[in-house]
């Protein structure tokens, strides 16, 4: 399907196809842990194309499609030559960090470059220890985490997965609390009332919209040894929701005892029903435990949620037929409106 803009038609609603709006092309995509684009090119995939990425020289990430305007071949299969440029499999051209072919060894030091044999880099931002990509001229923006600048916390990041489903269906997931006692009963979620409250979605700080809430959870003694720092059986948590255009969550928590733990969930539409996810946590925690014994619980989460909803076909009905809403929904709903809205500018 081709990239389209305008009103979504009462098809692509229902089917909730989403992949090939163009609006998404102008927004930022997170593809990749930083750290793991190093001495060889990486191949990722975003809105149903291919795309290459490597370090340069002076540490910087440069991102491309993914295929060599010579004969097509995938650049993330080739090397990074000593100078810092990316080297062509196939027959060696060579591409420097902006995209430019500096060499084609078959055709000598001397000969004219074609003007067609420079690649069209993409727009590559690192933020957060991640790699965003935006194909398309920017028009979004990244989600903000002023704790990534504060002193007293550190971030944790956590490998980036492929899942098989589609990111429509982990946004919403990710903005839901009534699953939380279904779900998440080998976590957090067992002792958790499933009654919930009425929400109002707001605007919340730092530009995400959604919702406050407190909740009382279940305390494991795997959460107590580093999540929360309680050994009581339950514990009371104060939290938000909110989302940021067009497919990051931002969850808070805030514990009685002053210490808060953040966590941006990111999730990448690879096409409509296959999506990439990782998540970054924030915690003013005073290293008082390792990284991996608190990212240990919040994968186990993730690991419930990842089960559910790759039992779920197809991608998430973006319009009001095929599902149902309930007062619990509304912050899902409203990110739903708003991201259709994106969708058809």
């Amino acid at each position: 399907m081709t990239n389209t803009s305008g009103p979504m038609t009462a098809e692509e609603l229902q089917s909730g196809a989403f992949t090939h709006r163009e609006a998404l092309r102008h927004q930022w995509h997170g593809v990749a842990l930083a750290r793991e684009v190093d001495t060889e090119p990486v191949q990722v995939s975003l809105l149903g194309r291919e795309y290459v990425l490597w370090r340069t020289p002076d540490g910087s990430i440069s991102a491309a499609p993914n295929g060599c305007p010579h004969r097509n071949a995938r650049l993330s299969e080739g090397s990074i030559r000593g100078d810092g440029c990316l080297a062509c499999p196939y027959h060696g051209w060579a591409f420097d960090p902006q995209g430019r072919c500096v060499d084609i060894p078959s055709s000598g030091p001397d000969a004219r470059i074609p003007p067609k044999a420079h690649l069209a880099v993409t727009n590559c931002e690192v933020r957060y220890g991640l790699v965003w990509l935006c194909p398309g001229d920017p028009v979004g923006t990244l989600p903000a985490i002023p704790q990534e600048d504060d002193p007293a916390f550190r971030r944790i990041n956590n490998p980036v997965q492929v899942w098989r489903t589609a990111t429509t269906r982990m946004v919403d997931n990710f903005l839901d609390i009534s699953h939380f006692s279904y779900v998440h009963r080998g976590t957090f979620g067992a002792t958790v009332d499933p009654l919930v409250p009425p929400i109002e979605v707001t605007e919340l700080p730092d530009g995400y919209t959604g919702y406050a809430y407190e909740a009382r959870v279940g305390n494991p003694s795997v959460a107590a040894a580093g999540v929360t720092g309680q050994t009581e059986p339950e514990v009371d948590r104060w939290m938000t929701s909110g989302f940021h255009l067009p497919f990051t969550v931002r969850s808070t928590v805030r514990y009685a005892d002053g210490l808060e733990h953040i966590l941006l969930l990111v999730s990448t539409p690879i096409d409509d029903v296959t999506s990439y996810f990782t998540f970054v946590v924030w915690r003013n925690d005073d290293f008082r435990v390792s990284a991996e014994d608190i990212i240990q619980f919040d994968r186990r989460i993730g690991v419930e949620d990842r089960t559910m909803l790759e039992t779920v076909p197809g991608s998430l009905p973006l319009g009001n037929e095929g599902v149902v809403s309930v007062q619990s929904d509304r912050c899902s709903v409203e990110w739903k409106r708003r991201l259709v809205q994106m969708l058809e500018s």
